[in-house]
């Protein structure tokens, strides 16, 4: 049984909740197209290492931000969202501004696994955001659905995924990360205990230099000041490691 949809509105922003109190997506009212969550903008890291995907796939719509985004600053991209639960996708349409089924965008009401096993490296980038109404730990995170993404993913494709609970759950998807990817690095715990992981296909050459010029290149593009940050975060990463 797919838990029901609810919303909120608290200075100016509209919030989609699953049966809880549990934030599963936001939208300014005064700014539809800006993403309004830290890690939702987090989950756009993977434009410092890919600058035109030709295919970008969504696993859990929330409030449609991140499909939104894309769809409105990548038009060379095709676009699938997966999103199992109906009544997400009508709140979508309804109330969070998302564009109707076109040439570029498609929305599936289907078990993203049974999504995933239809493709065999035909993705550019895969951004995973599944949870459940009490958002515990990811609706999906074994190794299977991990290896999976990886199979659905080109040569030099890209996944960001949102982990969101205990250190536990992080390190448990964090393993399963690594046992499925080429290379996996991620970003410092928001504190909303979000925690955002990138995974690649192929391993990346990272040069800092490279990627600083890129994050200014992100915010003159697409309006994203977080690049910086996000570099920032990959550095503190590798200090760590």
């Amino acid at each position: 049984m797919t838990p029901h949809v609810t919303i909120s509105e608290h200075e100016g922003v509209r919030y989609l909740h699953l049966g809880s109190a549990w934030v599963q997506g936001a939208m300014r009212l005064a700014a539809p197209d800006q993403l309004e969550l830290h890690y939702i903008r987090q989950m756009m890291i993977w434009t410092l290492f890919q600058h035109a995907p030709q295919r970008i796939a969504q696993l859990g719509l929330g409030a449609g931000s991140l499909t939104r985004f894309c769809y409105l600053h990548f038009p060379q991209a095709r676009i699938d969202a997966v999103e199992i639960n109906p009544e997400v996708v009508r709140a979508n349409r309804l109330l969070f501004h998302l564009p109707p089924d076109d040439e570029r965008l498609s929305v599936h009401t289907v078990d993203a696994l049974d999504y995933l096993d239809a493709l065999h490296g035909e993705l550019d980038v895969l951004q995973v955001d599944v949870y459940s109404d009490q958002a515990e730990h990811p609706a999906l995170e074994s190794q299977d659905f991990y290896l999976a993404c990886r199979r659905a993913l080109g040569p030099q494709g890209l996944l960001t995924v949102n982990l969101l609970g205990s250190e536990l759950v992080h390190a448990r998807n964090l393993h399963a990360l690594q046992k499925s990817f080429a290379a996996v690095v991620w970003l410092p715990e928001t504190h909303d205990g979000n925690l955002v992981a990138l995974a690649f296909v192929d391993p990346p050459q990272i040069d800092f230099d490279d990627l600083y010029k890129r994050a200014d290149q992100i915010q003159a593009t697409l309006g994203l000041a977080d690049g910086e940050e996000w570099v920032e975060g990959l550095y503190a990463w590798m200090d760590q490691e």
